[in-house]
Formats: structure tokens, sequence, C-alpha cells
């Protein structure tokens, strides 16, 4: 995706993906919070999955100066799944539009790119 991409577009684009798996996967927050040993591993599976891809995408878009530098890839995450809604609650596409708004704003602040 990155190579297809933008920096910023990628890391856009990486982010409703990331937004559609949490709101298909609802069940799965309840696993990784159960308590239950065989889910002990799952949270460090998806950490060490997630935070290299996405630590990448934000240093590309902000090597570019298409975002700003300051963002935590762990925040961001937090903050997506946080604005993502259940698959089924979200006919009128609330999340996508969220995610949107939350790419708009790392855009602010960033260094102004210069023009080819």
């Amino acid at each position: 995706m990155a190579a297809r991409y933008e920096p910023a577009e990628a890391l856009a684009k990486w982010l409703q993906r990331f937004a559609g798996f949490i709101a298909t996967k609802r069940g799965l927050s309840a696993a990784l919070h159960s308590g239950d040993p065989a889910s002990d591993t799952l949270p460090s599976y998806f950490q060490q999955r997630f935070m290299p891809v996405l630590g990448a995408l934000l240093d590309t878009a902000a090597k570019a100066g298409e975002i700003r530098s300051d963002v935590d890839p762990e925040d961001l995450l937090v903050a997506t799944r946080n604005l993502t809604l259940p698959a089924q609650e979200d006919g009128n596409g609330h999340t996508p539009r969220m995610i949107a708004l939350l790419v708009d704003g790392l855009r602010y602040g960033a260094p102004a790119r210069e023009t080819r």
C-alpha cells in the first residue's frame, strides 16, 4: 500500500482498513480482556504486527512533510479504535468520516510542503 500511494494517503487507507477490522472484530476485544489464559498472548500478537507498520507509515508521512511529526502510533491506534462503530451500527458512514477527520488533524501543523 505504501508504494502505491503518497505517504499520508497510505496512512489514511491503512487506518480505514484498521477501523474496518475493529468494526468487524468487536468480540475480539472481549477475548483480549477476558482474563482467559488462552487469550493472554493476543494483545502482544497484535501489538507486534500493528505498531511497526503504523510507525513506518507515520514516519514516512512525517518525513514527507504531509503530517505532523509528534504522533505516537499507540495513541493513533487508540484514537482509531475509539472512533470506530461496530459494522452493523455504521450504516451512515460515521467511522470513515471520523477517520478522515482524524487524518486531517494529523496534517495540521505539518511543515509546509514545497510545490513541484
